[in-house]
């Protein structure tokens, strides 16, 4: 068993006991120790197997441990099993629903017998819900309301989660020994927040025995359909995965089809058409020959298809990253020869916003510090939460000014070498304060101002607020400006292209969070702020040293808005960043 697989069974365990109201430091553990058995370069099996203490590992602990052993051991665990025998595994979608906590959820159960989503909205309907004790009309309309987002959920997946199933995939495909060529094509290849499917398109000589392996995936609960180059399977969590055998002559064409997005295609087409061409999953080719009335890619008429290049070249057209095919600017880019250098990962230089055992997070000052360097950043900010966030261990003042004492005589210790900056993740009060004094904000390199509570207000109330913070002098940028928790929570109501108007005028930054939960700007708000000269910062709001790998999913999110280096602000040097927030610098 491997340790997505591994971390994919001890989040299981961790909902379904939290479904039963177990302790909530017990359900931590055990996603903890799932984060970092999944960011492992070290498999689990294999450390077991030279009998290395798995506690050693950070966020492992003794219950984690022996539950390594019992899924290695045994490829199962008997508390799942158990589990699972008491709740049936589609009453875990109640916890979807935003506002619908365990104990809730543990009720709707019991006392209503609601199994899934559709026996809960019917339920909230026939106004059973609010017969219950504790819940009420109020909250019996916002579970209705919060059901359409848990549906949604259930249908569409995080890129996260998708990517983690693309992953096992590949590792599953490249085991094949003649497998000449191969992509993942749909939403997935063009960065989505969230997918729908996964489309694999390969090329191999023995296409009866690719659909063979391609069948032993062990994730697999089932084959939905298998045809003589298609073969569709459903995997345990539910999820389709297409596999299309295609001949390496339309290999390229193929890819572009089935990459999408449909708008994009049809634009396309439109332009081969008005050159007398046509292009389907096949190739390119000349209206009226025989390859086109054929379909046959081998005869006479036939222009391109081997490579996705190819097919945009015969149109005219120079190819078009995949992050970019939404029918936005992307065919006007190219038309002027002006199609950006897409933002890289490795243009980044700084991570400015994360946590530490200070606040909620689960690693120290000095392991953040240490993975922030070996992941080859120059630079970092300690963005702890404020008081407000009570729940959370919200620095006061005082505790505060202890942290930067601290990060100053780290600096001293790294000579020069790294640096940390001096920083918080100041809350937005409801009445539109920031919630630590003027004279404590001004000592710190840099403030990211947040909205976390009273997302309940009006639009004019929470754009306000957010538009006050920019106005502050001791703010630098504003941090997952919309609110939203993907396939969890809607965005607040707030008014953000006044937001990026007032952010352009005062000189701040706004940032694209890169947790997968968040992404936090949109790709459409992105692409506004860019239009408008404001300065985005791509953070990773990392809670621990494994979500330093999700910067990635943020530079993702960038592209999609047309994003280069030039636009993130931290892609500068922590010298450069100041130049621009004092005016003297420009994007």
């Amino acid at each position: 068993m491997d340790n997505a697989k591994i971390a994919e069974r001890l989040e299981h365990l961790a909902a379904l006991l939290e479904f039963q109201g177990a302790n909530p430091f017990r359900l931590k553990a055990y996603r903890n120790g799932a984060d970092s058995i999944r960011a492992s370069s070290i498999p689990v099996a294999k450390a077991l197997a030279e009998n290395q203490d798995l506690t050693t590992w950070v966020g492992v602990g003794s219950s984690v441990a022996e539950k390594c052993r019992e899924l290695v051991d045994t490829g199962s665990l008997a508390q799942i099993d158990q589990l699972e025998q008491e709740i049936p595994p589609t009453v875990l979608d109640l916890l979807r629903v935003p506002n619908l906590g365990p104990k809730k959820a543990a009720a709707l159960f019991k006392e209503l017998g609601i199994k899934d989503l559709d026996q809960l909205k019917l339920a909230c309907e026939q106004q059973k819900v609010r017969a219950l004790k504790g819940f009420g009309a109020k909250t019996e309309q916002a579970i209705l309301e919060g059901v359409l987002i848990a549906a949604q959920a259930n249908q569409r997946m995080r890129i996260n989660d998708a990517d983690k199933v693309v992953r096992a995939l590949q590792e599953h495909l490249t085991k094949f020994e003649v497998l000449e060529r191969h992509e993942f094509a749909g939403s997935y290849r063009r960065g989505k927040e969230t997918v729908g499917d996964i489309d694999i398109l390969a090329v191999t000589s023995d296409p009866a025995g690719l659909m063979e392996h391609f069948a032993t995936f062990p994730d697999m609960s089932s084959v939905l359909a298998r045809g003589e180059t298609k073969m569709s399977i459903r995997l345990d969590t539910g999820f389709q995965v297409d596999l299309r055998i295609v001949p390496a002559v339309s290999f390229g064409a193929a890819l572009q089809y089935f990459t999408g997005s449909l708008t994009h295609n049809v634009e396309l087409r439109h332009r081969a058409k008005a050159r007398q061409l046509k292009i389907n999953e096949w190739g390119v080719f000349r209206v009226g020959s025989e390859a086109e009335l054929a379909n046959d890619p081998q005869r006479e008429g036939w222009v391109a298809g081997r490579d996705e290049a190819d097919v945009y070249a015969a149109v005219g057209l120079p190819w078009i990253d995949p992050r970019l095919r939404e029918m936005r600017d992307e065919f006007q880019w190219a038309d002027a020869n002006q199609l950006p250098r897409l933002l890289q990962t490795s243009d980044i230089r700084g991570d400015l916003h994360m946590h530490t055992t200070a606040s909620d997070g689960e690693n120290s000052l000095e392991e953040m510090v240490a993975a922030a360097r070996q992941r080859g950043l120059d630079y970092i900010a300690i963005t702890d939460h404020s008081q407000r966030v009570s729940v959370a261990g919200g620095l006061t003042p005082e505790r505060l000014l202890r942290q930067w004492d601290e990060i100053d005589r780290l600096n001293e210790r790294l000579a020069g070498e790294f640096l940390v900056l001096k920083s918080i993740e100041c809350d937005i009060l409801e009445d539109g304060r920031m919630d630590l004094p003027d004279d404590v904000l001004a000592q710190a390199d840099w403030v990211m101002a947040s909205v976390h509570f009273g997302i309940k207000q009006t639009r004019d109330e929470i754009t306000q607020r957010i538009l006050g913070a920019i106005e502050h002098p001791s703010v630098s940028a504003i941090s997952h400006p919309t609110g939203r928790l993907i396939n969890r929570r809607p965005a607040y109501e707030v008014d953000i292209p006044a937001v990026i108007e007032h952010a352009a005028k005062h000189r701040k930054i706004l940032e694209l969070n890169s947790s997968p939960k968040r992404l936090d700007l949109d790709d459409l708000h992105v692409r506004m702020a860019r239009m408008a000269g404001v300065p985005i910062v791509i953070s990773t709001d990392a809670h621990a040293v494994a979500q330093l790998e999700n910067l990635r999913f943020g530079v993702q999110q960038a592209q999609r808005g047309g994003l280069s280096a030039q636009h993130v602000i931290n892609t500068r040097s922590w010298d450069g960043i100041k130049s621009w927030l004092a005016g003297n610098a420009t994007l």
